[in-house]
C-alpha cells in the first residue's frame, strides 16, 4: 500500500498548524512491558483543515492527541503546533480540546461552570453567547451532575470554544449525543472552521468522518496507515463491488457471486480486488446489463486496512 504520495502531496500552500516528524511515544508498563504508543509518525495539519482521526482501540489516536496538546511530552521525534512547543502553544491560548470524559464539577451549574472558565481568559466569548451557542441557554440554571452525558459533552465544547482557539482537538465529541445534537454540532463546527479554525478530530462513527472531514488520518498500531479524503481512502484498498442483471444464473466465475431473482432478471453482486479480469470475462462471454462499480464504503475500507495493516506488522515482528 502506497501512502507516501497522499500524505506528502497536500495541502501545502497554508499555514502549518501542526508538523510531526517521526514522532514518536515509548510507554513502559507492568502488565505489557514496552509499549509503542507513537510509532515514528509524520503528520503536518494546515490552518482551516478539519481532520478525523480514526483506528480501532489502542491504535495511539489518544496518545498522539495528549502530545499535541502538550500533555505528554514525545519520547523522541520533533512536534510543534503554531511554530512553537505545543505546552507553549496551549499556555497561549491557541488551543482547545474537548474530550469524552472528565473535567467538570458535577455540584456547578452549566452556567456557574461556563462563567468560572470565562474568568480564566482575557477576552472571552460573553457568557450568554457561549451558552447559546452551545444549545445551553435553556437549561443554563441545571447543576451538570444532573445532565445527561450529550449535555456534559455540549458543556465541554462551550468551554473549549469559548476563548475561540485557533486548533480544536475533539476526542470523541458527540458521544452521548443523539442523532440531531450530532447533526447540529457538527453544523457548528463547519462555521468555525470556515473562520480559518483547524479541528482535528478522533471518532469511531465513520460516518462524522465520511460526512465532516475534509481529510482522513488512519492509524493502526501506533503508525498512521493512510492519509487522505475519503474517497482516498476508500480506493487504497483495490477492491471493487460490481453490480449487474443477466438473463439466468452466472455460476462459473472464479469469485464468490451473490444472486437474487428479481423482475428483469437475476442480480449479479460480485466483490473483488482484481476487477479487470472479472469485466473482461463478463463483457465478452455473458449478456449483462445495468452493470454498476462501487468502490468499498468507508467502514469497509477502515476494516480492511486496519486488518493488512495488522497483519504486516505481525508478520514482521
Amino acid at each position: 500500500m502506497n501512502t507516501a504520495a497522499l500524505q506528502n502531496s497536500k495541502h501545502n500552500t497554508a499555514e502549518t498548524v501542526i508538523s510531526a516528524r517521526s514522532l514518536r511515544q515509548v510507554f513502559t508498563t507492568r502488565a505489557a512491558g514496552t509499549v509503542v504508543a507513537v510509532d515514528s509518525i509524520d503528520l503536518t495539519v494546515k490552518r482551516g483543515e478539519i481532520i478525523a482521526l480514526l483506528g480501532p482501540n489502542g491504535a495511539g489516536k489518544t496518545t498522539l492527541i495528549d502530545m499535541i496538546l502538550g500533555l505528554t511530552q514525545p519520547s523522541g521525534g520533533e512536534l510543534s503546533v503554531f511554530g512553537r512547543n505545543a505546552s507553549e502553544a496551549a499556555r497561549a491560548g491557541l488551543l482547545g480540546a474537548v474530550q469524552q470524559t472528565g473535567g467538570l464539577l458535577k455540584d456547578l451549574t452549566i452556567r456557574a461552570t461556563v462563567e468560572m472558565i470565562a474568568a480564566l481568559y482575557p477576552k472571552p466569548i460573553d457568557v450568554d453567547e457561549v451558552l447559546a451557542g452551545a444549545d445551553l441557554t435553556d437549561i443554563a440554571k441545571r447543576k451538570v451532575g444532573k445532565c445527561s452525558g450529550g449535555q456534559q459533552q455540549r458543556l465541554r465544547y462551550a468551554l473549549a470554544t469559548m476563548h475561540s482557539p485557533e486548533l480544536l482537538i475533539l476526542d470523541e465529541p458527540t458521544a452521548g449525543m443523539d442523532v440531531n445534537a450530532r447533526r447540529t454540532f457538527w453544523e457548528r463546527m463547519e462555521a468555525i472552521a470556515e473562520r480559518g479554525t483547524t479541528i482535528l478530530f478522533a471518532t469511531h462513527y465513520l460516518e462524522e468522518a465520511q460526512n465532516f472531514a475534509q481529510r482522513i488520518v488512519l492509524m493502526e498500531s501506533g503508525s498512521i496507515i493512510a492519509d487522505g479524503s475519503s474517497d482516498e481512502i476508500r480506493a487504497l484498498t483495490g477492491h471493487r463491488h460490481l453490480s449487474f442483471l443477466a438473463p439466468a444464473p452466472i455460476t462459473d466465475l472464479d469469485v464468490p457471486v451473490e444472486v437474487t431473482e428479481e423482475s428483469g432478471g437475476y442480480r449479479h453482486r460480485i466483490s473483488v480486488l482484481e476487477i479487470e479480469q472479472v469485466l473482461r470475462t463478463l463483457l465478452n462471454n455473458y449478456s449483462i446489463s445495468d452493470l454498476e462499480v462501487t468502490k468499498p464504503s468507508l467502514d469497509e475500507s477502515f476494516t480492511l486496512l486496519t486488518e493488512q495493516a495488522a497483519a504486516s506488522k505481525a508478520s514482521d515482528a
